[in-house]
């Protein structure tokens, strides 16, 4: 028995067909696993502290030396400290996961689960700070104030639209990069699933009718990514419906944004602007799509339903009804449209290259670089995104963004 099926006591049974009974049981197995670990994470030094000597050279007097070369040269840090490797992970723990506000000390074992991705899968230090306010400048000022020990910001499940004031009063305040994940991830890999989505189909990205359903940071965040990347005819639905120009209810400065990008003039709910779409993204909540809503779609249509843990519509549904191509946020299906594709191989490209922002030409890179790791001879309807458990991913995409940042 390994030392995590150790973990597993007999009245926890380990799998089930119906899904939501295999949720739960995922969630009390790691419930055991967060308990007899005390978290996730640890910190270890790179250096022996065996003898005097050792003491010495790592802390005083020894380490006055370090300290004072950069006194003189704050630039040094990266030379003679961690701090180019690492980064913060930061939530206020009001949107997290399928959560919702559920605070900081909830919110602390899903950062240090992003913190060790990062880790793992792009070898960055990542630390999960969690504050205790949910104020945007007290939230700027708190990041602000522990950026000299950073090499760069990773926000996480902020809630929108605070999101994107937090995102941008960082952005032009500070000189390290900040990437608010749920908005750029979610971006970069649903247009590198997008591309090779419409090599299938054979279908351009300007030409295509793309409905977005949510319009919190993910969604405005893709709708924006895909508008730049060359999309013509995006139309952004939330719970009451199309976010279309003039519309006065249930609106914010972000939704009246994306209106005036999109240039949506079409009214109704979701229904309505599904009709003749060749691409539905769905990030929204469980089972909004039907059967019919599928059939009213385009010839070759595309479904990347990704609310967690169940989305829109289910593959198999969605398939019977006619789409061509269907992606998920699930790990159980075909076409896992996952962020961890993205945020670790953008961070370490943005600390490799030193860079002071994270940049629409670095996203773009990094959404060709996942895209082209599915090779043209192995594209396929069921194989159209590599697997998150790619590691090799992560070095492309960093490789691809240092390129950038560094021309």
């Amino acid at each position: 028995m390994t030392s995590l099926e150790s973990l597993f006591y007999p009245d926890v049974i380990l799998a089930s067909k119906k899904e939501n009974s295999y949720t739960m049981n995922l969630e009390k197995r790691s419930i055991l696993l967060h308990k007899k670990t005390k978290g996730k994470l640890e910190i270890k030094s790179r250096v022996s502290l065996k003898t005097l000597l050792d003491l010495s050279l790592a802390y005083t007097p020894g380490v006055a030396g370090p300290s004072r070369i950069i006194a003189k040269k704050r630039a040094s840090v990266y030379d003679y400290t961690n701090k180019g490797n690492t980064i913060a992970v930061i939530t206020d723990g009001s949107a997290v996961l399928g959560l919702g506000n559920i605070g900081p000390e909830a919110a602390l074992p899903v950062m240090e689960g992003k913190c060790i991705l990062f880790k793992e899968f792009s070898g960055i230090d990542a630390i999960p700070i969690c504050l205790a306010t949910q104020n945007v400048p007290e939230i700027v000022k708190a990041i602000s104030l522990i950026t000299p020990s950073l090499g760069g910001i990773n926000l996480e499940d902020i809630s929108s639209p605070r999101c994107f004031l937090v995102e941008e009063k960082l952005r032009k305040s500070l000189s390290i990069p900040v990437f608010h994940d749920d908005q750029h991830g979610t971006a970069v890999v649903v247009l590198a699933a997008t591309i090779n989505a419409l090599k299938i189909v054979k279908k351009k990205l300007s030409a295509i009718k793309i409905v977005i359903n949510g319009a919190g940071a993910a969604g405005i965040a893709t709708a924006k990514f895909l508008h730049q990347a060359g999309a013509k005819n995006i139309i952004l639905c939330d719970r009451k419906g199309t976010i279309h120009q003039g519309r006065k209810t249930n609106m914010n400065f972000a939704k009246k944004e994306i209106a005036s990008i999109t240039h949506c003039n079409l009214k109704g709910d979701l229904r309505k602007a599904m009709r003749g779409a060749d691409l539905f993204i769905g990030v929204s909540a469980p089972n909004l799509v039907n059967q019919e809503m599928v059939k009213s779609m385009a010839k070759n249509s595309i479904v990347f339903a990704m609310a967690n843990p169940d989305p829109e519509i289910m593959p198999k549904t969605a398939l019977s009804a006619g789409a061509r191509i269907v992606g998920t946020g699930r790990s159980d299906f075909p076409n896992q449209i996952n962020n961890l594709l993205v945020f670790p191989g953008i961070l370490r490209g943005a600390l490799d290259a030193r860079a002071k922002q994270i940049t629409e030409e670095m996203k773009l890179a990094a959404a060709l670089a996942i895209a082209k790791m599915v090779k043209k001879k192995e594209l396929r309807e069921d194989y159209i995104i590599p697997s998150p458990l790619n590691k090799n991913v992560a070095k492309e995409v960093a490789q691809a963004v240092f390129k950038v940042a560094k021309s």
